[in-house]
């Protein structure tokens, strides 16, 4: 089993940045990659950005040039470096982690931007 424990979310204004970190723990060898996901509401879930094993990266099309995903795998950690932000970013923002035959989800972290 995988454990992610998720912080870092808040209120910001817009233009502004915020830094979410997604700390696992457990069998940490079986997750092949990990990914931001964000729920609007009224929305469905969708993919934020994702990172590989190997550090190979994906963004969704309208974060791209404003967000940055990285991992320290001495710490075992996840990171969404989120600058530039918009009030269309503002949604509860959850970090997932990926098996082969499994995905273990966050508790989810809210992410406010006002204008």
């Amino acid at each position: 089993q995988v454990q992610l424990v998720e912080s870092g979310g808040g209120l910001v204004q817009a233009g502004g940045s915020l830094r979410l970190s997604c700390a696992a723990s457990g069998r940490i060898f079986s997750i092949n990659f990990m990914g931001w996901y964000r729920q609007a509401p009224g929305k469905q879930r969708e993919l934020v950005a994702d990172i590989t094993s190997g550090g190979g990266t994906n963004y969704k099309d309208s974060v791209k040039g404003r967000f940055t995903i990285s991992r320290d795998n001495a710490k075992n950690t996840v990171y969404l470096q989120m600058n530039s932000l918009k009030p269309e970013d503002t949604a509860v923002y959850y970090c997932a982690a990926h098996m082969v035959a499994d995905t273990t989800w966050g508790q989810g972290t809210q992410v406010t931007v006002y204008s």
